[in-house]
Parts: C-alpha cells; structure tokens; sequence
C-alpha cells in the first residue's frame, strides 16, 4: 500500500534517524527537504527498501507499517464498559503474594485496572503505610494536600466528608485540582463497623446511558466547564473542567462527577444554566441506577486500586459500634500503563525465548547425545543445584542461545559463528551485564581452562575439541592473565563447567517454564 511520503521518512528506524537506545528521533521534521521525494523502492523478505531524493536510504518492515493505530489505552474505546451483573462470578482480584512473585499475575491485575477500571489485592498485609508499597508496585505515588497518603476514618474535624461516617454517594477524587490523580488506593487496616460498605460505578457506562438516551444533554456536558474548588485553612484549589470529556473523535475520555466540590457555575444565560442543570440532573440520576453499582465490602488485608477519572466509588453509612480505617493515596494511570507495557514486554520476550527451546532446541546439539534444549535446560539445573544466585543460573541456562538460527551448523563447519556474543548481544535487551556477560566469555572460559587447569582439556567431549579449535584454542599465557584480570571472568568459569557437564541424554532436567519465574525477575 502506498504512504504518504513525510509520514514514511518521519518513521524511518534506522539509527541515524532514531537514537537505538529509547527510539527517540534525531532530527527535526524541518531538517528534511521540502521537495522530499522518493527515488526508489522494493520490496524483499518482508521489508520495504527505500531511496530518497536527499540521499537517505530507509529499511522498514512491512509487518510494522501495516500495524493499525494504537491508541493509549484511556477512552472508551480501549474499556470494557460494565453493569453490576457483569461481576456476578466474581471481581477481579489477586492475592498479594502472588501477584509479588507471579509477573503473569501482576498482567493481569494491572490489565483488569486498565479495562475495567479496578481490581481488589487480598491478603495485603493489613500494616501502616502499606498502601505506599503497593503503589510503587505499579508507579509512583502522587503526593497532594493530604500527604503521601490518608487516613479514611471518623475524624472529630473533618476537612472532608469522606472523614466521617456519613454516606458518600458515587463520585470522583480531586476533581478540583489540574492534573486530577487518576489512580486511587484504598487498603483496609480494619473494618467491623455495622455498615461502610463499597461501591463502585462506571462512569464512562453513566455517560454512555446519557449519551444514548440524551445524545444533546451528553453533548452540553462535554463542552460546559464547570468550576471545582477545594479549600480549608491551608489549601485552595480551583480546576475548570466539564463533567464528562471526550478526545477529538468524540470518545468519552475522563469523568469528574463530586458534587461536593462543584462551585458556582455562572453561564451568560438563565436558559443555559436552566439547561445545564437539567442535563447535570439526569446524568447523576443515572448514576444512582442500582443496576449500575458494584456493591462489596473491605475486609482488613484488601486493597482497592482504580481508575479515578473513570469510576466512581462510593460508601454506604456506617455506625460507629466498631473500627472501621482505610489508608488511601494516589497515583496515576501512565505509571501503571508503563509498568504494564514493560511487563507485557518482557512476557513476550519470555514467550519468544521459550519458542526457542521448544522448536529449535529440539534439534542435536552440535553432534552431543542432547538436543540444544536439554543441553541448555541441564547446565541451568546444574546451577541451580549448586546454589548459584540467580542471575547464574539464568546465564547457564542460556548460554548458548546463539546457536539458534543455524548458525551451529557453521560452527561444526568449521567457522567460528562467535555465538556466545551473538547470544550476549540479543540477550543484552532485556538482561543486564551479570546474566550476558557470562554468556558473552563462556567460550573464552572454555579456552582459558584448558591452557590453566591440568586435564581439563581431556574432559572434553569429541564436539568440543573440535569447536575449541575452531575457536582458537588454549590461551596463550598471556592471553589467560589477561582473561582472568576481566570482570565477569569467574562467573564465565562457572559457566562453562556447567556447560562441559550438561551433556547427558535423559537426564530429568525441568522444563523452561521451571525457570520463567527468575528470568522474568532478572529482566529490566
């Protein structure tokens, strides 16, 4: 298909145009020509090549430029709109634990905040400032007028109702203030008071209700600023934004519903403000449609975490024949979507490596009674059962990923395929310098061994004499000095015995996913 011709050069990523480290771009859109042109182009093996009028030649891969828009995950259009009934088999939750050490747990907690707009942790330890922790889990906490965090309890002078035991009708945080916090916590340290149950309801389902049965009245929601405001003895804050707002397309894209905060909206006409509380009216009746709110209850350990500019969460009154204290703070949704990303990120990576072992590794590893899978998977149970520290086990176990793509075959060909710094190198996008740089000297290891260690040569198997040769041989004196004077060279010797030992046909060793869990907490 055709491109228009700025858009494709502006998406050029080759590194003269993009820094290879963030793909942030090196150049202005004013630094190419005016007349910019194409002068020649072809397609090959997926890519489109491109010649350009001022020199420049690009390489794109034609999966990429076909990929729809993405948006970024904050109006309607990436939700999942939802009613009470929808929950019926349950909300989304996870236990702490779990999702601490299962990264595949933590997707799919930060996914159902994403979609849903909430999910409930169980079991969080019901301690102080906890909430905090939880918070860095998936960004960074907001600090505002409250401090870091909040105390929701009976308080003798409330600077906010929520400080009371009174009931509290569905609405939004901080809608007086610009940028709103759009993500709130709530963990319960204790809760046996008669009463103080929680609610939630989707705000963007209300405005789509309203938008459906009063497409008009939706409409002067949208475009009519309505000025919030918050103050006591020491805070003043005023934000002008209207109830319901939606992006250029017209997708609903943020909810500030508090009538507590709303302060007094002048409009030039009695007719429009007539209007506007008409409209304003109907939209917090649909609110209070029971068939909309989520009804559950916080049990010491549980921790709400939502989507403020989105749902709006409620509480039912309670009396206070018992305790009953929630300690909230704020964040904010790009800091989860990030922390998402990467995690999805680096399960793709997971899932990738994984398709290695289990299609390529199945083949013979380089004329050994194992296969490149089992080879690999052994040499990462050796670590383990040695008590090795993570980041070891992980570079056993993937030490010879550079082998794939049949470039083992070369080497049994007799040219050096240099794949422990191929594999150093591809690993390097996720794995830091203690899991790649073993890999990257594992073969130097094998090398220093036999010019240093007595008999370690004869140890060898008959496929790893001849890759010894292929691969230069024994050290020089000089060249093991220099070998064991590196960083990173003693952890390369452990590798590579590790390496020289996991050559056994039917040996018992666990699967890749055995080992999904460390790499997944080595990756960053």
């Amino acid at each position: 298909m055709p491109f228009p011709t700025y858009w494709l050069r502006d998406n050029c990523p080759c590194t003269d145009c993009r820094d290879p480290r963030n793909g942030q771009k090196l150049f202005q859109i004013t630094d190419l020509p005016a007349d910019l042109a194409i002068t020649a182009q072809h397609e090959q093996n997926g890519h489109l090549e491109v010649l350009w009028s001022d020199g420049h030649r690009s390489r794109y891969e034609l999966a990429r430029l076909a990929e729809p828009a993405a948006g970024d995950g904050r109006t309607e259009a990436d939700k999942r709109l939802w009613e009470a009934a929808d929950f019926t088999a349950g909300i989304p939750e996870a236990d702490w634990d779990a999702y601490l050490g299962d990264p595949a747990e933590r997707v799919a907690v930060l996914s159902a905040v994403r979609r849903s707009g909430f999910a409930v942790l169980r079991a969080v330890p019901a301690v102080d400032r906890q909430v905090l922790e939880v918070a860095r889990t998936l960004g960074f906490v907001r600090e505002t007028n409250y401090g870091e965090l909040f105390d929701v309890r009976v308080e003798a002078a409330p600077n906010n109702l929520a400080f009371t035991s009174a009931v509290i009708a569905p609405h939004t945080d901080n809608p007086y203030r610009d940028p709103v916090p759009t993500l709130q916590l709530l963990h319960c340290l204790a809760n046996s008071a008669t009463g103080g149950d929680s609610g939630l309801v989707d705000g963007f389902r209300a405005a789509a209700i309203l938008r459906a049965e009063a497409p008009e009245e939706f409409a002067l929601l949208t475009r009519t600023p309505v000025p919030f405001v918050f103050r006591d003895r020491n805070t003043e804050l005023r934000a002008e934004r209207p109830l319901i707002e939606v992006d250029s397309l017209g997708r609903i894209r943020e909810v500030r519903f508090n009538n507590r905060s709303i302060g007094t909206l002048r409009l030039p006409d009695p007719a429009a403000a007539q209007a506007f509380y008409a409209a304003y009216r109907r939209f917090a009746e649909i609110t209070l449609r029971p068939e909309l709110r989520l009804e559950f209850r916080l049990g010491p350990g549980d921790c709400l975490i939502f989507d403020n500019v989105r749902l709006l969460h409620a509480r039912t009154a309670f009396e206070q024949d018992g305790s009953r204290h929630l300690q909230g703070c704020y964040a904010d949704l790009d800091g989860l979507f990030s922390t998402l990303a990467v995690l999805e990120r680096r399960g793709a990576a997971l899932d990738a490596i994984a398709e290695l072992f289990e299609g390529e590794g199945a083949s013979e590893y380089l004329g050994e009674a194992v296969t490149m899978a089992e080879h690999m998977l052994q040499a990462g149970a050796l670590a383990e059962a040695a008590g090795a520290p993570a980041h070891l086990v992980a570079a056993a176990l993937l030490h010879d990923v550079g082998h794939f793509g049949g470039s083992g075959l070369d080497l049994m060909k007799g040219r050096d395929n240099r794949h422990s710094e191929r594999g150093a190198e591809w690993l390097a996008q996720w794995f830091g310098p203690a899991v790649t740089e073993p890999i990257r000297l594992h073969v130097a290891a094998k090398r220093y061994l036999c010019a240093v260690e007595p008999g370690y040569r004869a140890r060898l198997s008959e496929a790893s004499e001849y890759t010894l040769g292929v691969q230069g041989g024994p050290m020089t004196e000089q060249q093991a000095a220099a070998f064991a004077a590196r960083p990173g060279a003693l952890d390369a010797v452990a590798v590579r015995r590790w390496d020289e030992e996991a050559k056994y046909a039917d040996a018992g060793t666990p699967g890749f996913g055995h080992f999904r869990p460390l790499l997944a907490a080595l990756m960053g």
